[in-house]
């Protein structure tokens, strides 16, 4: 999986203090866990759908199982965007490509894309 990260100033970004970082690996691996949880939510909706669809047995047991970890994953999400409001972070675009996602966000007045490959 590639991993490409863009940084460019907003025009409205202030002169940067030497101090603080553009941003870190931490904040990084949030906005990459933040796109991946999305990713992962649409998948579990798509499974919940096709289970009730399906003519399996116990389809009750298996969608409460499936809403059970979508619960925990949008608990997750939830507490990341906390921490992307504490850190002035703010995704504002993602976006599914043929050959992977991709995401645009600002992290304190610097705008920056992450692109994550799913193909070699």
């Amino acid at each position: 999986m590639a991993v490409i990260n863009d940084t460019r100033p907003s025009a409205a970004a202030a002169q940067p203090n030497p101090r603080v970082p553009l941003h870190t690996e931490e904040e990084m691996d949030q906005v990459k866990r933040y796109v991946l949880l999305g990713v992962t939510l649409r998948i579990l909706d798509h499974d919940i759908r096709a289970v009730a669809a399906s003519g399996m047995k116990l389809p009750r047991l298996y969608e409460s199982m499936l809403r059970g970890v979508q619960d925990r994953v949008l608990l997750e999400m939830a507490a990341i965007r906390r921490q992307f409001r504490s850190r002035g972070i703010k995704i504002y675009e993602e976006r599914r490509e043929s050959d992977g996602l991709s995401a645009q966000y600002i992290c304190r007045g610097y705008h920056h894309r992450f692109s994550c490959f799913g193909r070699s």
